[in-house]
């Protein structure tokens, strides 16, 4: 399989939902504006949200896609298939319960989540309200997760990608067309969260169905299998979502700072998702796979030849795109959001969280590199020490600087821990042998810093003046924006071109 064309597919259909996922939110920000109503929904979609990035998208894919690569290659196609079967059977029977519980224990949950609410008790009893819509999410997309991840690990790769847009149509549709029909209109944005599950697991049923792992209802819980992965899934919570959970704690801080502050940095956060989606994602999706075939093949050579595939490919890209964020924060915010209630006060403070955000982009990314290069080897003791230590730093920078920097300090205390976390997988990586970089390093960092330096030259010169971007229509701002990007993108590819560095150098990394 070649990894770079892989890397390619998921990118490209991951690029297709980031850019729907835009114009949602513009769709939001245009109906909604920053103000009491998002924070509440913001607030109610998020805890549903971490849910589906720590047990369905995070720990379980992390454990579940090993094992079955395994029984894959080693137990032939009657045992995988009742893996899938057990596995399935036991996710939704808890699945059932947690949502269950989720609707019952709602005011609970917004309290300990957002307990600044608590003093306003409109806000509080509408963020219970939207909860209650939202949190039946968890079922849909965790069984979605489990579909793609089995997809993904017989090369499916375009379909789980592609599989995010149907949410954001969802919420497109029913913020244009049906907040109207409801009291208080935000309401629509729950119920379009809802219908987004729905859609993203139908979608995928048929595709399972062609390989022949539509999965049956056995509950089987004496499988050895399920077992295993029950064991790698538990710890795997913190190794893999530590920046989701110090995303739930920043919005308890958040609660207490002035309105506006939890949808400043939400729609922050949406824009760093684009380039850890479309880059951090995908190769996190495409080495899972490869690395834990790799592995059961007992092949350490071609183990490490991937993780170094992954994290030149981390560095070349990711690093521009941490520098254009910062650099064209306001440029890109008020494109994007800077419509009806979304004023230029909720630009300048969105666009604080941007550059603090941007800091660690590298680092987020390169977490979803580095830490499947523990769990296809079924390590989790390693990730979860890491993980334990990044969260209890990120808590320590969030009171050193929420104080002086608000809402923009926990958004640099997110980045800050991001990097710390990767910075100490890679270290484990080395000191455990597991991981040995291939030649020619120092050449490839002095390239890139050379790019980055053009680039970044020519985007400040370039951007001009932050008043400049609150003038003229959408769409010019729009056009000024877009060949802004393609500037700073050929300078930058350009200059490497001159430096000596080719394409060829990553397409015969693929396997």
């Amino acid at each position: 399989m070649n990894l770079l064309r892989a890397l390619f597919t998921v990118s490209a259909m991951t690029l297709v939902s980031r850019v729907f996922g835009f114009v949602r939110d513009a769709v939001i920000a245009r109906a909604f504006g920053a103000g009491l109503y998002t924070d509440a929904f913001f607030v109610a979609f998020r805890l549903p949200n971490l849910l589906r990035r720590v047990f369905a998208e995070g720990a379980f894919s992390q454990a579940f896609v090993p094992i079955l690569a395994e029984y894959k290659t080693r137990r032939g196609e009657a045992e995988t298939r009742d893996l899938v079967d057990h596995v399935t059977s036991l996710l939704a029977l808890a699945l059932l319960i947690v949502t269950a519980l989720g609707i019952l224990c709602a005011p609970l949950i917004i309290y300990v989540s957002a307990p600044g609410f608590a003093a306003v008790p409109s806000k509080f009893d509408l963020t219970v309200q939207l909860l209650r819509i939202t949190f039946p999410y968890i079922l849909f997309i965790s069984l979605t997760s489990l579909a793609g991840a089995v997809l993904n690990t017989y090369g499916r790769f375009a379909i789980p990608a592609f599989t995010p847009t149907l949410l954001n149509l969802s919420f497109i549709a029913f913020a244009l067309w049906a907040a109207p029909w409801f009291d208080p209109p935000v309401l629509a944005l729950a119920w379009a969260v809802a219908a987004g599950g729905v859609l993203q697991l139908a979608f995928q049923l048929p595709y399972l169905a062609r390989l022949g792992l539509l999965p049956r209802p056995r509950l089987n819980l004496h499988d050895p299998g399920v077992w295993r992965i029950l064991r790698l899934m538990g710890p795997a919570i913190f190794g893999v979502s530590i920046g989701q959970i110090s995303l739930l704690i920043n919005t308890i801080f958040a609660s207490f700072l002035v309105t506006g502050s939890v949808s400043w940095l939400y729609y922050a956060d949406r824009l760093m998702e684009f380039p850890t989606g479309v880059l951090g994602v995908a190769l996190g999706t495409i080495l899972l796979p490869s690395l834990s075939r790799s592995f059961v093949q007992q092949s350490g050579e071609e183990y490490s030849r991937l993780l170094d595939w992954g994290l030149r490919l981390t560095l070349l890209l990711a690093l521009p795109s941490a520098l254009a964020l910062a650099i064209l924060a306001v440029p890109l915010i008020s494109t994007l959001f800077h419509h009806g209630a979304f004023d230029r006060n909720d630009v300048a403070m969105t666009g604080q969280a941007l550059v603090a955000y941007s800091v660690g982009l590298v680092g987020l990314i390169l977490v979803k590199v580095l830490a499947p290069g523990f769990y296809a080897r079924q390590n989790i003791r390693t990730p979860v020490k890491i993980g334990i230590f990044t969260l209890l730093a990120t808590q320590l920078m969030n009171l050193a600087f929420i104080y002086p920097l608000r809402h923009a300090g926990l958004a640099l205390a997110i980045g800050l821990g991001a990097c710390v976390n990767a910075g100490l997988l890679y270290f484990k990586l080395r000191q455990h042998r597991v991981f040995e970089p291939q030649p020619g390093w120092v050449k490839f960092a002095a390239q890139l810093a050379i790019g980055l330096l053009a680039m970044g030259v020519a985007l400040w010169f370039a951007a001009g003046s932050t008043e400049s971007w609150f003038g003229g229509s959408a769409w010019s701002r729009a056009g000024r924006l877009s060949a802004l990007v393609a500037m700073g993108a050929a300078t930058y590819f350009a200059v490497l071109w001159l430096v000596g560095l080719r394409p060829a150098q990553f397409v015969k990394r693929a396997v």
